[in-house]
């Protein structure tokens, strides 16, 4: 497959580069290139690289979790990173690198997983104050864009104008099909998109151990998809399937955990005028969004492409904002009148952004500017690279 540069490799960089480095626990869906990230950037290091989705690799790893630390890496062939990929799996891992962490190894250690739910909870608890976290999410869409062999790169932007045809099929086929590695390289791409929601997407939002029912997952998913940028009632959903709000929330809460969706919640300061209880829901990859619905039309005209493109823009954004650490919040904003913005962003001194995505038309609302005197910024099919790239 096509090694695609990430965004991410700056960070996994600056990481090995760091001294006094703590343990780095790279999150992520499954699919989204954890391991090739890893890989590719520890080429000509000494790596010990352990699965413990495999059985050999666990028992491995918990071997050698009952010897001395320093015997434990020499058990390794003592190397200089250690990769613990899907730690996850065990709820152990966190406190066994712990150990090892606390005993001034000359040793780097990676831990990496598929699911933020456990991995965070337990692994991270043991690790606090040990570790840094890296999150990775599908391919930005500069990522694809600079992976094609048309010659523009994140240095040389110029020929953008010259391939405004070739940009706007690329961008309409990976909202269509995502942004998954594979699914931007593969030419079985429906095929592909299928089995990833079925054999792993799913395998580990029931890993969990919290669904019951696993078929009100899946009915749930796909209400999510033909309601993907609209606001989401819990109520509503809570009715549709027949179990409990407390029961659809607990189920968004892991869905979100596991890098399926994320919400927006409404921004607001005055909740007599502003609907501040409302969230909206995203998915992070549009073409899982389209494989939960079995939706792969290449129309450009179908009838969802305003809500299609809207997902795709806000997840664009939000993709930057994960890879940054999470340092940026968003939102979305709507009065009980009806004024609206798609997407508010709050940076870390407070600094507010407004958008308005429109896959047609270029009007915007100027309520939002009325009271918060921010302007709002209308992205549309002729703009969106200057936001996206």
């Amino acid at each position: 497959m096509q090694l695609i540069k990430r965004e991410a490799d700056k960070h996994l960089k600056s990481w090995l580069n760091l001294r006094n480095f703590k343990v780095l626990m790279i999150l992520g869906a499954r699919q989204v290139g954890k391991t090739t990230l890893i890989k590719s950037n520890l080429s000509g290091k000494k790596t010990k690289y352990l699965n413990l989705d495999i059985e050999v690799d666990k028992q491995s790893f918990l071997r050698s979790s009952s010897l001395t630390p320093q015997s434990a890496m020499s058990s390794f062939s003592n190397p200089e990173v250690l990769i613990i990929d899907e730690a996850q799996k065990l709820s152990e891992t966190g406190r066994i690198v712990k150990g090892w962490y606390d005993s001034n190894l000359s040793v780097k250690f990676i831990m990496s997983g598929s699911s933020s739910l456990n991995l965070l909870n337990q692994s991270a608890e043991n690790l606090t104050g040990r570790n840094i976290k890296l999150y990775l999410p599908p391919l930005l869409f500069s990522e694809v864009l600079y992976s094609q062999d048309w010659g523009i790169s994140e240095e040389n932007k110029k020929g953008i104008k010259f391939y405004k045809n070739q940009i706007n099929t690329l961008v309409f086929n990976t909202m269509v099909f995502g942004s998954y590695p594979e699914a931007v390289t593969t030419s079985n791409k429906q095929e592909y998109l299928i089995n990833l929601v079925s054999d792993y997407l799913l395998k580990d939002v029931l890993y969990s151990g919290l669904i019951k029912e696993p078929q009100l997952i899946r009915k749930l998913l796909s209400l999510l998809a033909y309601q993907s940028g609209s606001e989401v009632s819990v109520n509503e959903l809570s009715n549709n399937l027949g179990i409990s709000r407390v029961t659809i929330n607990r189920y968004l809460d892991l869905l979100e955990r596991t890098f399926v969706i994320f919400r927006l919640p409404a921004f607001g300061n005055n909740p007599r005028k502003e609907i501040i209880k409302s969230q909206k829901i995203y998915f992070w990859d549009t073409g899982i969004r389209n494989a939960l619905i079995n939706e792969f039309n290449l129309d450009i005209n179908r009838s969802d492409i305003g809500s299609l493109w809207e997902n795709w823009i806000v997840s664009e954004f939000a993709k930057k904002i994960f890879l940054e650490g999470n340092i940026k919040k968003t939102y979305f904003w709507r009065t009980k009148i009806g004024s609206e913005v798609d997407l508010v962003v709050k940076d870390g001194s407070g600094k507010i952004s407004a958008f308005e995505i429109k896959w047609k038309g270029n009007k915007v609302t100027k309520a939002f500017t009325s009271k918060y005197n921010v302007p709002v910024t209308l992205i549309n099919r002729e703009n969106f690279t200057d936001y996206l790239l």
